[in-house]
């Protein structure tokens, strides 16, 4: 069954893009290092907005608080207000509630089986990679399913939010947000990088010393390519005459630079080569 589904993704595919997937494949043959950089757009399929912001639910600038989204999800707000921050935090995960890693995220998962070593960069807080089963995934801002106690450190992974006191409605009561279970009052929070804070030392030390080993090939994937360090692999690819590839819908500031440019969404495109590279 999971052909036909492919068959079908694949037919949908227009015949300029399948040309391009096509010659790929040829070119990929015999390569052994290849790296994933993944944004917003990797989890469209899945149903998740590709708007700004962390894991992308606005685009408006402002939220109905009346402050940018940029000051709603940062470090000083968790710290100063938190019921409010975690308003905001909660809807990111809400987002993503009933939600599921879709066929990209799968053929992503796919290529180990068929080179030596396939890595995955993703700015996407969803945990979506990790669902589909890649083994070497930097995620560069955390995962919102990974939860921390500021106070004592206590670690907790979660299926979801739908069990912690945390207000819709944001401050009717200040003191309303998620606590430890382990020193009980420390306020939790989610591992992931909020606006205004340093990302994480050893993701950047990680995925800087992969990138020193070079990569054979590197696909950007339904990002929109704003953040230095998800261009980075783009430009030393380009820079050191390895295959670079682009899978977005939409024009961004590497489009022009890549050796190849498919316009289209992520899933269809990925799990046509995969099907591609296994003839």
């Amino acid at each position: 069954s999971t052909s036909k589904e492919v068959g079908a993704s694949e037919e949908a595919l227009p015949e300029d893009v399948r040309a391009v997937v096509d010659e790929l494949a040829a070119r990929l043959k015999g390569m052994k290092r290849i790296l994933f950089v993944t944004g917003a757009g990797m989890s469209a399929d899945s149903g998740l907005p590709t708007y700004r912001g962390i894991g992308g639910l606005y685009n408006q600038g402002v939220t109905e608080d009346g402050f940018p989204i940029e000051d709603a999800i940062s470090g000083d707000m968790l710290r100063a207000r938190p019921a409010m921050c975690w308003k905001y935090v909660a809807q990111i995960e809400e987002s993503c509630r009933g939600a599921d890693c879709n066929a990209g995220h799968r053929a992503i998962k796919d290529f180990e089986r068929l080179f030596d070593d396939v890595w995955v960069l993703t700015q996407n807080i969803d945990g979506f990679h990790t669902r589909a089963g890649s083994s070497q995934i930097i995620e560069i801002h955390g995962d919102v399913h990974h939860l921390e106690c500021t106070k004592c450190g206590n670690k907790e992974r979660v299926k979801d939010y739908s069990h912690l006191p945390y207000l819709k409605a944001g401050e009717t009561d200040p003191t309303v947000y998620p606590r430890c279970g382990k020193c009980s009052d420390g306020l939790v929070r989610p591992q992931v990088v909020l606006f205004g804070e340093m990302l994480y030392e050893d993701r950047i030390g990680l995925l800087q010393a992969q990138l020193n080993k070079g990569f054979d090939a590197v696909f950007s994937v339904g990002t929109t390519s704003v953040f230095p360090y998800i261009v980075a692999p783009i430009t030393m690819a380009v820079r050191g005459g390895n295959l670079t590839v682009e899978i977005n819908p939409g024009d961004t500031d590497i489009s022009d630079v890549v050796d190849y440019k498919i316009r289209s969404g992520a899933a269809d495109v990925l799990t046509a080569l995969v099907r591609r590279l296994e003839k």
